[in-house]
């Protein structure tokens, strides 16, 4: 699934950072493709208010 960074990291608490590092994503508006797993549907279910999924292909 593929997954896009649309909201700062800056000021967020440093276990959201991590989780979204640990996810790939380091800069505004990056996609990235993350395998669909329970773990990284944990991490995202952590920061869905800073990530969104991308539809598509």
């Amino acid at each position: 699934m593929k997954v896009k960074l649309v909201r700062s990291l800056h000021g967020r608490l440093r276990r959201h950072q991590a989780c979204v590092r640990g996810l790939g994503l380091r800069r505004m508006h990056q996609v990235v493709e993350v395998e669909d797993t329970p773990a990284t549907r944990g991490m995202l279910n952590r920061v869905r208010y800073m990530v969104s999924l991308v539809e598509g292909d």
